[in-house]
């Protein structure tokens, strides 16, 4: 019997704060099919992780049948899921990618109100990195390159642009109006 390759998947990325609380995340499985049930996995994922010693290295805990690759950094708690039977050296490259991507787009000033401030890049590199569940990219320098390359001009259209861009595209539009 021969045994299928399979493409690893990723089930979920959180970024919560130090008091666990969401500031970024994406589900891409099934497993919790309601917001509720989607903060509940994030509290007792945080409850179960916050008193350990996750700044220098990341650490891998398995809970609820769940691998966890998990790093702190500040008050930003970096997490990725998968299941049990996923390769963990895999979901660290994930975590790994995820984590270099955001300190590059944040200019190495790691902490909540900065990502807060930021959260429209920080979504796109989740978009860049991992698309239902599938990972696409693990490379943190090439996904902040992705996701920057976003141009600034207002001939770009709207659904090519970030939030903040796409606010000072309306802002410059409503000026020249305004000035005629």
């Amino acid at each position: 019997m021969a045994s299928q390759a399979s493409c690893p998947l990723i089930k979920n990325i959180l970024l919560l704060d130090s008091e666990g609380k969401r500031v970024a995340v994406r589900y891409f499985s099934e497993d919790w099919p309601t917001n509720i049930s989607k903060i509940a996995f994030e509290k007792f994922v945080f409850s179960k992780t916050v008193k350990t010693n996750a700044r220098t290295e990341a650490e891998i805990t398995l809970l609820d049948n769940n691998v966890i690759i998990y790093k702190f950094v500040q008050d930003l708690h970096f997490f990725v899921t998968g299941g049990d039977q996923e390769n963990e050296i895999i979901l660290a490259s994930v975590l790994q990618g995820f984590f270099d991507a955001v300190t590059l787009l944040l200019r190495n000033n790691v902490d909540k109100r900065e990502a807060l401030e930021n959260l429209d890049l920080i979504l796109l590199c989740l978009d860049e990195i991992v698309d239902g569940g599938m990972i696409l990219e693990t490379n943190g320098p090439l996904i902040a390159e992705k996701v920057t390359s976003h141009s600034m001009d207002g001939d770009s259209p709207l659904t090519e642009q970030t939030l903040s861009q796409a606010w000072t595209t309306a802002r410059e539009h409503l000026t020249r109006t305004l000035l005629k």
